[in-house]
């Protein structure tokens, strides 16, 4: 009676896993298939959406990559993720750390209050963050999203360090500095390669964060050659009420798995950067 149990806990277990693996893996499936689908497969009803009708074709594919800038989409968003992602790093550990190690009492509350800062919609900043980069004179630039996302890249990724950075010891560094080390030196060679997880966390935030926005990108930039793919794809491919399903999934597709690779491999350390911080 028990192995019966165990066996249809254990069936009832895959069920539920293989449900949401189907749930998680159906869009990159839908996307696949509409990729290389003809216009006829795709738009006729009467066609099951989920199969080929009809032969595949390479030309949503090649309409993508040859007709429109969307290698110049990916290269602009790299460009932007990179960059925000070390800004990110260079601003938000020192005061994670300096926050978590020195304010007392009131670093907490100082903590959540930069978190709160990234809870203010973009809805309400855009405006004034649109006249700030005008001021500026870089409407038009990559430069205007490099300096605009880490207003809500740091604010984040210094509460999420607090909190990774607390549930170190400070006798690790208290060692470090009886043995020759510097306060920074204790924190680039120990408190560092300790926080790894936590860092890693903040480089794939930043990053993928910088790479899905839409509203200050739309707002920031409206040369072709400039966009990146969060606004590069519908816009190029969405004229009017016409929508060219074929290529949009196909640019989808292929921005997407570069995000879902770097998911795939550091999944582990992505979820550690998130709870280990809770846990003293």
């Amino acid at each position: 009676m028990r192995a019966i149990q165990k066996l249809a806990g254990r069936g009832t277990l895959y069920a539920i896993v293989s449900f949401f693996s189907f749930f998680g893996a159906f869009p990159f499936y839908w996307m696949l298939i509409a990729m290389f689908k003809r216009d006829h497969d795709l738009f006729n009803p009467a066609n099951n959406p989920f199969l080929f009708n009809e032969p595949p074709t390479l030309d949503h594919l090649r309409l993508l990559l040859f007709d429109t800038h969307f290698l110049i989409y990916l290269a602009n968003t790299f460009q932007v993720g990179l960059a925000v992602v070390a800004i990110t790093l260079a601003a938000a550990v020192p005061a994670a750390y300096s926050l978590s190690r020195w304010a007392r009492g009131w670093g907490e509350t100082l903590g959540i209050g930069i978190f709160l800062t990234y809870l203010v919609p973009p809805t309400l900043l855009f405006i004034p963050l649109s006249r700030m980069t005008s001021g500026l004179g870089l409407q038009e630039s990559l430069w205007s999203l490099i300096l605009i996302y880490p207003t809500f890249t740091i604010p984040f990724c210094t509460w999420l360090l607090m909190g990774f950075f607390k549930s170190i010891p400070k006798d690790i560094e208290e060692q470090a500095m009886i043995d020759g080390c510097s306060r920074l030196g204790a924190m680039a060679k120990v408190v560092l390669p300790l926080s790894i997880s936590g860092v890693l966390t903040v480089v794939v935030f930043a990053f993928t964060l910088s790479m899905h926005e839409f509203i200050y990108a739309m707002t920031f930039i409206s040369v072709s050659v400039k966009k990146t793919i969060s606004i590069g794809v519908p816009t190029e491919l969405v004229r009017g009420d016409v929508f060219q399903w074929g290529p949009l999934m196909a640019g989808a597709l292929l921005a997407s798995i570069p995000v879902a690779v770097v998911y795939t491999f550091f999944l582990d350390r992505f979820i550690a950067g998130f709870t280990m911080g809770a846990v003293k």
